[in-house]
């Protein structure tokens, strides 16, 4: 994520309390949270998620969405009801083909009592019949479903599944998707992965999305309205597909298009650095809102106009393609290491920039780094661990982008430019800590980094000095 103004409420969901779930070998309902330290209501415990496949209709007119997804799943755990994370009005639900009973708790829990016990191991298919006006859908002031004149757009970090479809809703669960929108004709709707179908009958035509590689639940996007396509190809033969909403301003839409357009130029040299792009489609869209933050939505980047109108923005570009590989291919296991997520686009940000003759990355870490007296509240901020409050602040990706060109520094460029292509082939569509890359970088330098990431990511002061490079 880049953003101008991040509209979360981090803060007042930190600290809550999770209910631990059955013990194993034993039936008991779910936990209502996985446990994730920032966020222990965030997701649920119990099953593991597969498969999401969605078949839903949308009328921009009243903003209402409606339909049936299934969720396939396997069971961790002997289950005697759990949860799906989820706030639309919900007519019914089946478990492996038989009626559920199914009932609210909270803002978002979906409690679901299957007619018999769970086994642990066995496979799940629940299927969730709903409606709703997503947009209506507040949680502490805020909406991850924006309306716009002609449609609407499901995007937003940390959070965003449970505006549209019932899911377990942290990016510890990963699953493949099929997203299947039905809408009026003359709109489009636009999702993840490749186009698979698009059919028109008696005024509505209906899109098939395929997303066939994991992806993490806030990573789905969804955006209804009039859109521009472009289709293009990555220098190894990936399809890229922008849209652009045709209600964009002139000028905006240009800029836009100079921007977006590149995607397929920046995949490729981001790959030279990344290792190959991990997906099977690339691309973005440019819809008609108001917000002011971007989104690295898998393989769909949702960008804002508010990025384009002041000029040509391709730094947006290159921060949410890096993302594909640092957050998307490789995901979080928990929200405290958000470091390897935003550190890591915000860096290659200035790989970009030497590459567009802007300055190397070393002079703009510097320039970061001497911008900031030791006094400035920036250095109280760990990239590493900043805090449910912090965890979007300007230090986790400024200061965590400083980080990782002091680890650059420090190991020498051979073993920086291994472990860059090292992380995103280890742990390819699954999930990783900040420990963990710890470790990977201390086998490919053959040095101690405890002190160094101590010190540059879980020190709440200015690192004394900063390395000198090569």
């Amino acid at each position: 994520m880049r953003k101008a103004l991040i509209a979360t409420a981090t803060a007042a969901l930190a600290g809550l309390l999770v209910i631990p779930a059955a013990a194993a070998g034993t039936a008991g309902p779910g936990a209502p949270g996985i446990g994730d330290p920032y966020y222990p209501t965030y997701g649920n415990g119990g099953y593991d998620v597969s498969h999401y496949d969605l078949d839903l209709s949308y009328q921009p007119a009243t903003d209402t969405l409606s339909g049936t997804t299934t969720v396939t799943a396997t069971a961790t755990q002997g289950l005697t009801s759990f949860d799906l994370d989820f706030a639309l009005d919900v007519s019914k639900v089946t478990v492996n083909g038989r009626p559920a009973a199914f009932a609210t708790s909270g803002e978002q829990e979906l409690v679901v009592t299957p007619r018999h016990p769970l086994a642990r191991g066995q496979r799940i298919s629940v299927a969730v019949t709903y409606s709703g006006v997503p947009s209506t859908v507040q949680r502490y002031g805020f909406t991850s479903w924006q309306r716009t004149p002609d449609g609407g757009v499901a995007v937003n970090e940390p959070e965003s599944a449970w505006w549209w479809f019932p899911s377990n809703d942290h990016p510890a669960d990963k699953a493949t998707y099929d997203v299947t929108v039905k809408v009026p004709s003359g709109e489009q709707a636009i999702s993840n992965g490749l186009l698979v179908s698009s059919r028109t009958r008696n005024g509505w035509t209906s899109f098939h999305w395929r997303q066939d590689e994991q992806q993490a639940t806030y990573l789905a996007t969804l955006a209804v309205g009039r859109f521009d396509l472009t289709h293009s190809r990555t220098g190894a033969g990936v399809p890229v597909i922008n849209a652009y909403s045709t209600a964009l301003d002139p000028t905006v839409a240009a800029n836009a298009r100079a921007s977006v357009e590149r995607t397929g130029e920046i995949i490729d040299f981001l790959s030279g650095w990344f290792g190959p792009y991990p997906f099977d489609a690339a691309g973005g869209y440019v819809p008609n809102v108001t917000s002011h933050f971007s989104l690295e939505a898998q393989t769909r980047v949702f960008y804002s106009p508010a990025f384009f109108a002041k000029g040509v923005n391709t730094d947006v570009v290159a921060h949410e393609l890096t993302h594909q590989w640092w957050g998307d291919d490789v995901s979080l296991e928990r929200w405290s290491d958000i470091w390897l997520n935003e550190g890591f686009a915000s860096y290659a940000e200035w790989l970009w920039a030497e590459h567009e003759g802007k300055g190397t990355p070393q002079q703009l870490a510097r320039q970061v780094y001497d911008a900031h007296p030791a006094d400035d509240p920036f250095w109280t901020v760990k990239p590493g661990d900043p805090g449910a409050a912090n965890q979007f602040d300007d230090a986790v990706y400024d200061r965590g982008a400083v980080a990782v060109q002091a680890l650059r520094d420090t190991i020498g460029d051979p073993a920086f430019r291994a472990l860059l292509k090292a992380w995103p082939a280890q742990h390819r569509y699954g999930n990783g800590t900040i420990a963990q890359f710890e470790t990977l970088a201390e086998h490919l330098s053959g040095r101690n980094l405890h002190d160094f990431f101590q010190t540059w990511l879980f020190t709440p002061a200015k690192p004394a000095s900063f390395p000198a490079g090569s």
